[in-house]
């Protein structure tokens, strides 16, 4: 008799963590479903959580249970954000010329706001064929497919348009970068024989070469706006998660790219460089910790595995000196070090409340930089994530605004962008799955 197992992390007393068996359960019990992260009382066939944390070698405790606040803030945001949707099937943010222009039907459609709300949809439990907002995902991707293959050839954007909010603060080729990004977890979502398969993987390969067409010598991405760190940064992790879906991306155009994030911060001297950061601290820090996460958890696999082999002894510090003893050849031992030295630093610096509070208030800018951060701890397999995901879900339910949105108070003002990203971050837990996955794929 076949079993179907949940793991069921219910709160106890805040964030406890308790882990249930049950068996033989064709669909998830009542419990189960309160913590599977839709906004409808009774979610699609198909929502039960997975035990593939066994098969990553993980302990159960590190996946977390959604708060009760958490869930009610996701069901607000989402039901917010569906509503914004524009008769073409995409968001906008609006132009940067004239932030005071809130509503989100009296402002163009833009691909990169599309795509942060097509990401959070997604990660809410829709998908193109299922799920309480599948129609609303499904007509968002029909508009980013559309805009990339109308765009012409040998361009570095996907868009005509130009002086958009997220243009202006992060880069004039945002768009494209944030496309790439949906597009590979689309891809990582969709069977071989689904109908938009194929379109969506010859779709992500042009973004892909745009992204390559449009860096610079350095690895960073031409056209910096405000903080045109975050553009290069979201650039460089689309290049990994094609790279994971198996796209054809160029190892020197992604080793570029990422080593671009890690040169920002010098982790022997706790420095940073914020000149292409806006002078903000946050915003290159945790671009150096996304673009540095997948080869610190590369090191941390070899070093735990060389610890239980006897090759290197217990309290080894992390050198490359014994990165060589467990086996790793000089050069590559030098890449792992780095990395994990920047990642290292660089996630201490990120969660800083002195860091953390930039401005005083948070633009959007800031929300991409928590999500950075969050995403960069998964990846690593860091279990401080488990701290960093109450400190920050319990500061976005404290400032969600009464209508279910977010917006920023400086700079990125938009309510769709910000209410996107604001449910990326407080949804994180429910793309464990997926973002280790990404990790788990080595790059030289």
């Amino acid at each position: 008799m076949r079993k179907h197992v949940f793991l069921i992390a219910a709160i106890t007393g805040g964030f406890g963590i308790l882990v249930m068996l049950l068996a033989f359960n064709p669909r998830p019990s009542a419990t189960a479903r309160a913590h599977c992260h839709t906004p409808v009382p009774e979610p699609p066939e198909g929502c039960v959580f997975k035990t593939v944390y066994e098969g990553e070698g993980l302990d159960s405790s590190f996946v977390l249970a959604t708060p009760a606040a958490v869930l009610q803030a996701e069901r607000k945001g989402l039901d917010w954000l569906v509503r914004a949707q524009a008769a073409d099937g995409g968001y906008g943010a609006g132009s940067h010329a004239r932030q005071d222009i809130r509503d989100p039907h009296a402002v163009s459609t833009d691909p990169a706001t599309t795509a942060m709300v097509a990401m959070a949809i997604m990660r809410m439990g829709s998908t193109l064929d299922q799920g309480p907002y599948s129609q609303q995902l499904a007509r968002a991707t029909d508009y980013l497919l559309l805009q990339v293959e109308a765009a012409p050839k040998g361009a570095i954007n996907i868009t005509q348009l130009q002086g958009t909010q997220i243009q202006a603060k992060l880069g004039a080729n945002i768009d494209v970068a944030l496309t790439a990004q949906y597009l590979s977890n689309l891809v990582a979502k969709l069977k071989e024989q689904h109908p938009k398969r194929l379109r969506a993987m010859r779709a992500l390969n042009t973004c892909v070469d745009m992204i390559q067409r449009g860096q610079n010598a350095d690895g960073s991405m031409r056209g910096d706006g405000w903080a045109g760190v975050l553009q290069s940064s979201f650039a460089a992790s689309a290049l990994e998660s094609a790279k994971a879906q198996g796209a054809t991306v160029d190892e020197e155009s992604l080793k570029l790219a990422r080593d671009y994030q890690k040169s920002n911060f010098d982790a022997g001297k706790g420095t940073v460089a914020t000149e292409r950061a806006a002078g903000i601290t946050l915003y290159a820090v945790s671009g150096s910790t996304r673009n540095s996460a997948a080869e610190a958890r590369e090191l941390n696999e070899v070093v735990t595995k060389a610890k239980k082999e006897g090759r290197i002894a217990k309290n080894a510090p992390v050198t490359v000196e014994t990165l060589q003893d467990a086996g790793v050849p000089r050069g590559e031992a030098e890449r792992l070090n780095a990395a994990y030295q920047v990642y290292e630093a660089a996630k201490q610096q990120a969660q800083r409340e002195d860091v953390i509070s930039g401005f005083g208030n948070n633009g959007g800018e800031e929300f991409l930089s928590f999500l950075q951060t969050g995403e960069s701890l998964v990846i690593a397999k860091d279990q401080g994530w488990k701290n960093w995901y109450q400190q920050t879900t319990g500061r976005l339910v404290g400032i969600q605004n009464n209508d279910g949105s977010w917006n920023g108070h400086h700079c990125i003002t938009s309510p769709v962008f910000c209410t996107a990203t604001s449910l990326l971050i407080l949804s994180i837990n429910n793309d464990i799955e997926h973002l280790l996955a990404q990790g788990a794929v080595k790059y030289k």
